[in-house]
């Protein structure tokens, strides 16, 4: 293992918890935590346009005042007749059907695999962009523990679990997410979000860019 490698694992599962929060309502407490500044770093020990999308990110909610911020989140995920950008796998993904039955229980059980419990008073459905990019935090955490164990089966098993999530799952529906967001997004920070998010999620996945 070289000696960055440690950071870069690091900064992984962080940019998975870090965008997720990206994808609550906005708040004061972006601002006072220094979410931004944490999104920079964390882009840094991975990818140079990573990290550079992650400075126009920071850029873009300073230069932004949180009412705007709020009308577009609004927008673009919640309404109020129709979200622009439904945040939502079972939204996207090929051959679903918007039923009482969605999310399907296909993702349900990949969490369930993975040990990751929603709780009981999370008011969003369980394929929610933040909710399956914390699951991703959870795998990318799973794989870093096991690696500084020497846990080779629980690493392995970790490993096939993300591409397998990644592949049938969030891999498969942030690209046209992406692209709606990217197009309903009234301020430039739901616009760039959007690239970030995808390309992290592309990178995570081995697969290039589509925006």
């Amino acid at each position: 293992m070289s000696d960055d490698e440690p950071d870069k694992a690091t900064a992984r599962q962080d940019l998975c918890r870090f965008l997720a929060a990206c994808y609550y309502e906005p708040v004061p407490e972006f601002a006072e935590e220094k979410l931004f500044d944490s999104i920079v770093i964390a882009a840094g020990h991975l990818d140079p346009e990573l990290v550079a999308t992650a400075r126009r990110l920071r850029e873009a909610f300073e230069a932004q005042d949180l009412q705007t911020l709020l009308v577009d989140y609004t927008r673009l995920f919640l309404g109020p007749i129709d979200a622009l950008a439904k945040p939502y796998g079972s939204c996207w993904l090929p051959a679903q059907t918007l039923t009482e039955e969605n999310p399907p229980p296909a993702v349900l059980a990949i969490y369930s695999e993975g040990g990751f419990d929603i709780d009981d008073a999370f008011q969003e459905l369980p394929d929610h962009i933040a909710v399956e990019l914390e699951f991703l935090y959870v795998l990318a955490y799973t794989q870093n523990q096991a690696r500084q164990a020497g846990d080779s089966e629980v690493l392995a098993n970790a490993e096939h679990l993300q591409k397998r999530f990644l592949d049938a799952h969030l891999g498969a529906w942030i690209g046209p997410f992406a692209a709606a967001l990217q197009a309903g997004a009234e301020t430039p920070f739901y616009q760039v979000l959007a690239m970030l998010t995808e390309r992290f999620v592309r990178l995570q996945a081995g697969a290039p860019a589509t925006h």
